[in-house]
């Protein structure tokens, strides 16, 4: 059983950086992928970035290019999402999620795919 743990959410600035970390247990295949997704209040769950950690590509939603990095530390078991220059619509819950399939570029952003989930962790930006 795969175990997800989020941590690193916090309030800042527009402008400002914070780096999330998804700690990892449990065994995951060489065919697997981890992703953070993000929900605003009364919006639907949307991928942000998504991670082979094995093949060591990456996947990134276009809002947040140039601005947040997805990276791992197969050592640690532990997936990071580097988030810079952060603006106030960056707000919302954002959580870890992982599969046992190769991560792609025609269904990484779908939350159907995703068989474990952390708890979240909240981000807010302030103006």
């Amino acid at each position: 059983q795969v175990q997800l743990a989020e941590s690193g959410g916090g309030s800042v600035q527009a402008g400002g950086s914070l780096r999330l970390s998804c700690a990892v247990s449990g065994y995951m295949y060489s065919s697997s992928c981890v992703a953070w997704f993000r929900q605003a209040p009364g919006k639907e769950r949307e991928g942000v970035a998504t991670i082979d950690p094995f093949a060591d590509r990456t996947y990134a939603v276009d809002s947040v290019k140039g601005r947040f990095t997805i990276s791992q530390d197969n050592a640690k078991n532990t997936v990071y999402l580097q988030m810079n220059s952060l603006k106030p619509e960056d707000t919302a819950m954002y959580y870890c999620a992982a599969r046992q399939t190769h991560c792609n570029g025609a269904d990484w952003a779908s939350i159907y795919g995703y068989n474990y989930w952390g708890q979240g962790t909240q981000v807010t930006v302030s103006s």
